[in-house]
């Protein structure tokens, strides 16, 4: 899972941060609440952990802005040092998915970071997923088209499952390369736009099929399932 932690203490950030990666998450730190947003605008987080009061804007107004400005708002955990009843209360009804009383142990932290992330993602993964007239056959990495099989690259079959499976959803660059080829890859720019043209010429992506993949100016792309 791709994490974005909000947290203007160096040194609990970093801790938070190691801690995530230990489980096999991959995190970016902020430390002030504005960047955060702008950050969101180009590239697209699994779960957010916010401290409440951080520079710029604080973790209740980041989930409120979540939900008024991405289609998609990712789910967040408010880790902070506020614990009285009503501030609990506030969290939650903002819209937090969870609320951790600082100082948590690592431990504990990580397993709240999962259970929420079982929550939000339910691992709802058959070896055959059927989506309109496509089927994804996930033992053998291959994909047919109305029953006739499109051959696709390793790569290019990971792409189009990892788009088929989080329909609507806008997904960033930057969360698409990670996804597909690990964190800082030494790749050409073009090289997702090529796969994604390769995709969705051999997929035949089309109103026709029922489906169309979005490009999403300076952020990424989306897939979209038309009705009817």
């Amino acid at each position: 899972m791709r994490i974005a932690i909000l947290e203007d203490d160096v040194a609990l950030a970093g801790l938070v941060e190691m801690t995530l990666a230990e489980a096999g998450h991959s995190c970016e730190v902020f430390g002030d609440g504005q960047v955060l947003t702008r950050a969101l605008h180009r590239t697209t987080y699994d779960l957010l952990i916010l401290d409440w009061n951080v520079p710029g804007m604080t973790g209740l107004a980041i989930i409120e802005w979540t939900r008024g400005n991405l289609e998609v708002p990712p789910p967040a955990l408010m880790l902070t040092s506020r614990s009285a009843e009503e501030d609990i209360v506030a969290g939650l009804s903002a819209g937090a998915d969870d609320y951790v009383i600082k100082p948590v142990a690592p431990a504990v932290l990580k397993a709240r970071v999962n259970a929420l992330v079982r929550r939000a993602y339910p691992s709802t993964s058959p070896m055959v997923e059927q989506f309109g007239p496509y089927k994804f056959d996930t033992r053998a990495d291959t994909v047919e088209l109305e029953g006739q099989p499109v051959a696709l690259t390793a790569k290019e079959f990971a792409l189009a499952l990892l788009l088929f499976r989080n329909m609507h959803r806008a997904l960033s660059r930057a969360y698409i390369f990670e996804a597909l080829w690990g964190r800082n890859p030494d790749l050409p720019t073009r090289t997702l736009d090529a796969h994604i043209s390769n995709i969705r010429t051999k997929l035949n992506l089309r109103p026709g099929n029922g489906f169309k993949l979005v490009p999403i100016y300076a952020y990424g792309y989306r897939l979209e399932a038309l009705a009817g």
